[in-house]
């Protein structure tokens, strides 16, 4: 063994299911955890070693801001040794906010606006001529000048542009000492009681001085004064009439435009960000887009009539003062509110939209009285969006939403800024251009920008454009080079969302730290898997230690160092079954092992499936970078579409075909990305999505909770003879309501400590020892075990258990299918891993009924697996497709790849590059294939 610094030492893992485990990992080393899912990989990784090295930092700060940092508990582990500054960079960390985007999480467009500060030229919005400013100096000297000899007026703006009748401001300008103001072109004299046309728009300066220009002494000074008086009420700017020709010049300290006198603030970083007041556009405060209310939502069906519910938000006539109002404005209007809605007066529908005030009288025929009534209506669509724009409550904001679309402002088209910022250009450029441009493209108009900046701002710049040119760099080593900077990172997948956060750490230039990397292939293709294992390499290189828990069978090839955990997973697993170069790894008796040296292989299907005959064909898909294009699904098979990341896979499947599907058969409102038509819907009668969204938030979220199959047991033992004697209903048995569980702990099993200073502490309940029930609850038994016996039993045990209850054992039958037999029913869903959330949802809907014509999307199921996870979810997969069913699946992964039946391969690269179909067929036909990229991976694979 050589020095201890060399090593991080960890001994007595005992975190989840790790068992007691010692072990010496290389510092300054590319390593890699690998091993089957739920094997204890991330309980290594994350739970102990990032876990302990954060802790460790907390403990640095004083016992006072400890407090509120909330403390960290200690990972249970007997000691760690040479642990340096930690950085975990993980799937899920990306912020949900509409306002964070790839630009600001790289930092790059904090240098752009920096840059667009200091380097840019500014043009006016109305002329769109090079706007000046000038020093009191400069103005000086121009207007001697240029009105040598002339007769002039020296004035400053005050009002530009506004409707309004400014008696108080000319009283405030009298009681200055001026005696004389231009109002929309005429010098006049103020008055007592002055004053203009409130409803029509103004121009108001004021008379500063009126002199003739010579060379005195006198005069120098006179116009000194002049010009600082002005610049004082006109807001550093002024206006120069020449009396006899009555031509107007405007001078600035600001940036100014010289023909229509507008002018910019000097501008700062924060005038470019949208998340600054200053830079932010006023009408969607900088969001790109609003919430905008849709005629057709609130009235869907205009045939009906305001007393049948032709107004959805409303629904039938009920009394309430709502329809109240509705009669007034019907005896407005002549007509009554059982006629159908397209027949009432356009009038009306303004009125019952929009709203309105107003009075009116209608004369009784048979009393010969008139009665007044009074409109004090905000309509229906004015309160909907006063409801989502202030309401506090989020379900009221949700119901208002239903009613809306979201729309790009009209405003700022989606750039997000106001409109002088959009006016500052570099090299004929504004920032929002460079924000939608693709990183590939950025990269290469920064290398060319030098030929196109003056001396002087290539002097300022320098530096900033160097950092710039870093990072995009950065970001495209790592395969992203098609995102824009504006793209939000809400969009992003996990895998892309993690690729950033390390071009930023990359950008950062740290050394000696310890790097803990969570899969981050997820979502890359083979091709870009070199750039991303050379990013990782270069990490090592420049002094730190990168741990990568990784499935992917190159990464492990290139690592230093490989430590496999298993041998199975969950209980079964928490040991260190192999150690080494992945050299040394291949020699050793273990799974990963026999896939790495080919004694073990997912095998090729002998034939392809052929399909039932039938297809849905989606023509004219134009949504993000997808290039008209028109794509067959053949249905009773298995589909994989592929292509390089971010070449439009997830905009064609998830963005447009899944919402157009999921609207057909369950009315789902997500609106799909613009398409032509679709054919071919009466061919299947549901679609399944399983997408990568976490299960469950709560500790209280569990794989019985979520699969449904908690209900059935709780009713099970709600139909036990003594339960029933007791009285006690379904609810009795559920430890998230109150009646049959732990009051103590409320159900959780475990109680709080609050430590004033040091981190909570978890401690088991002392009421019920974990059990979570009370005693009596725990008294009604099935088999001679209690409800909380069942909650701690694995999914292998609960199958043998429930076997004589079909509706039981049928749902937990197909979680021991897609290969979980390993976890509890009443495992918390926050201590699941990524890999294994996924299958547990992939589970619940193979436990509903396949109707033999059902179409499954799957979006790169593979996340978190090991070569025999795979294996073991093919089987899943091909006994759907195997029983008539479709499965369409999103995937880089090559072993899936080369069994399915159809492959429609998309590209050819990410961005603009991509967006159209390259080839469609069998995994034989696409890899001979001479352009496309999966084909050249493919072709090695089948070979």
């Amino acid at each position: 063994m050589t020095k201890i610094e060399d090593y991080i030492e960890v001994q007595g893992a005992r975190v989840h299911n790790l068992k007691n485990i010692d072990v010496f990992i290389p510092r300054e080393k590319l390593v890699v955890i690998t091993g089957l899912s739920g094997s204890g990989k991330s309980s290594l990784a994350f739970d102990t070693i990032y876990a302990e090295g954060q802790r460790r930092y907390i403990e640095t700060f004083s016992a006072y801001a400890r407090q509120f940092l909330g403390g960290l508990e200690r990972p249970d582990v007997d000691k760690i040794d040479g642990l340096s500054p930690v950085i975990a960079i993980e799937q899920k960390t990306t912020s949900k906010s509409p306002r964070s985007t790839v630009g600001t999480i790289t930092e790059i467009y904090d240098f752009l606006r920096l840059l667009f500060a200091r380097a840019s030229d500014a043009y006016s919005y109305n002329t769109g001529e090079k706007m000046v400013s000038y020093s009191d100096e400069q103005i000086k000297e121009l207007i001697i000048n240029d009105f040598k000899g002339k007769r002039i007026n020296i004035l400053a703006p005050v009002v530009r542009s506004r409707k309004g009748h400014y008696r108080e401001l000319f009283e405030q300008i009298a009681k200055q000492g001026f005696v004389k103001v231009r109002t929309d072109g005429d010098i006049q004299d103020l008055k007592k009681g002055m004053k203009l046309d409130r409803y029509k728009m103004h121009d108001i300066e004021i008379v500063i001085d009126r002199l003739v220009i010579d060379n005195t002494v006198d005069n120098d000074k006179r116009i000194t004064e002049t010009i600082n008086t002005a610049m004082y009420h006109g807001d550093d700017v002024l206006m120069v009439i020449d009396q006899d020709t009555n031509e107007a010049r405007y001078f600035s300290r600001n940036l100014m435009c010289p023909s229509s006198g507008i002018s910019y603030p000097n501008p700062e970083p924060n005038n470019f960000s949208f998340n600054s007041p200053k830079g932010a556009c006023p009408k969607c405060n900088g969001i790109g887009s609003l919430y905008q209310v849709n005629k057709k939502k609130i009235i869907p069906d205009d045939s009906l009539s305001i007393k049948n519910g032709a107004l959805a938000p409303h629904g039938p006539e009920k009394n309430s003062w709502i329809f109240k109002q509705f009669e007034i404005i019907a005896q407005r209007y002549n007509f009554k509110l059982s006629d159908a809605y397209k027949d009432i007066p356009e009038d009306a529908k303004q009125m019952i939209l929009f709203g309105g005030n107003e009075k009116f009288s209608v004369e009784s025929k048979t009393l010969g009285v008139t009665r007044d009534y009074k409109i004090d209506f905000e309509g229906v669509a004015n309160f909907i969006e006063n409801q989502y724009d202030t309401a506090e409550s989020r379900s009221l904001k949700r119901w208002a939403k239903d009613y809306m679309d979201k729309i790009t402002c009209p405003e700022c088209h989606g750039s997000r800024l106001r409109q002088e910022s959009l006016y500052f250009k570099i090299n004929n450029k504004n920032i929002a251009d460079l924000a939608q441009t693709d990183i590939i493209e950025l990269s290469v108009w920064f290398n060319d920008l030098h030929n196109h900046l003056s001396e002087k701002q290539l002097k300022i710049a320098e530096e900033v454009i160097k950092e710039i040119k870093t990072r995009l760099q950065f970001l495209i080593d790592v395969g992203l080079n098609y995102l824009s900077l504006n793209r939000s990172s809400k969009s992003l997948s996990g895998g892309e969302a993690q690729r950033i956060r390390l071009a930023t750490q990359i950008g950062s230039q740290l050394v000696g730290v310890l790097y803990i990397l969570d899969e981050p292939s997820i979502g890359l293709h083979q091709r870009d898997n070199e750039k991303l294992i050379n990013s990782l390499i270069s990490l090592r290189d420049i002094g730190n230690s990168v741990i990568v828990v990784e499935h992917d069978k190159e990464m492990i090839e290139r690592a230093d160092y490989v430590i496999d955990i298993g041998p199975k997973a969950g209980k079964h697993g928490g040991e260190i079954i192999s150690i080494g170069t992945p050299e040394e790894l291949k020699t050793h008796q273990t799974l990963t092992a026999d896939y790495l040296n080919g004694t073990k292989k997912i095998e090729i299907p002998t034939k392809r499936r052929k399909g039932n005959g039938h297809a849905i064909t989606l023509k004219g898909c134009t949504g993000n970078n997808l290039k008209n294009v028109t794509v067959s699904i053949p249905l009773g098979k298995m589909i994989g579409v592929t292509g390089v990341s971010g070449s439009g896979k997830s905009t064609l499947i998830n963005e447009t075909l899944y919402p157009i599907l999921n609207a057909y058969y369950f009315n789902g409102v997500k609106r799909p990305m613009p398409y032509k038509n679709i054919d071919g819907l009466k061919y299947i009668d549901k679609v399944i999505d399983v997408n990568q969204s976490p299960i469950g938030r709560t500790p209280r979220s569990n794989p019985v909770t979520y699969t449904g199959t908690f209900s059935e047991i709780r009713s099970l033992y709600a139909k036990i003879p003594e339960a029933m004697i007791r009285g006690y209903k379904a609810g009795r048995f559920s430890f998230n309501v109150s009646g049959g569980r732990c009051e103590t702990c409320q159900g959780g099993g475990l109680r709080v400590i609050e430590m004033n200073f040091l981190p909570d502490v978890y401690v088991e309940c002392e009421t019920c020892q974990g059990k979570r029930f009370n005693r009596e609850t725990l008294e009604i038994r099935y088999k001679g075990k209690s409800i909380s016996d069942v909650l701690d039993m694995t999914i292998d045990e609960a199958v043998t258990f429930f076997e004589h209850i079909p509706k039981i054992h049928n749902k937990l039958k197909t979680i021991k299918d897609v290969g979980l037999g390993y976890i509890t029913l009443g495992q918390q869903s926050t201590t699941l891993s990524g890999g294994e959330a996924q299958r547990i949802k992939l589970a619940t809907e193979l436990s509903k009924r396949d109707t033999g014509n059902t179409f499954y999307i799957l979006d790169e199921p593979t996340t978190g697996l090991h070569f025999e996870d795979i294996r073991v979810l093919m089987v899943v997969l091909n006994k759907l497709v195997d029983k008539g069913n479709t499965v369409l699946i999103i995937e880089h992964n090559l072993d899936v790849i080369k069994t399915v039946d159809h492959i429609i391969d998309i590209g050819y690269e990410g961005g603009k590059g991509g967006g159209q179909i390259i080839v469609e067929g069998t995994p034989e036909e696409v890899a001979k294939h001479k352009k496309s990229y999966t084909a050249q991976f493919l072709k090695k694979e089948l070979n």
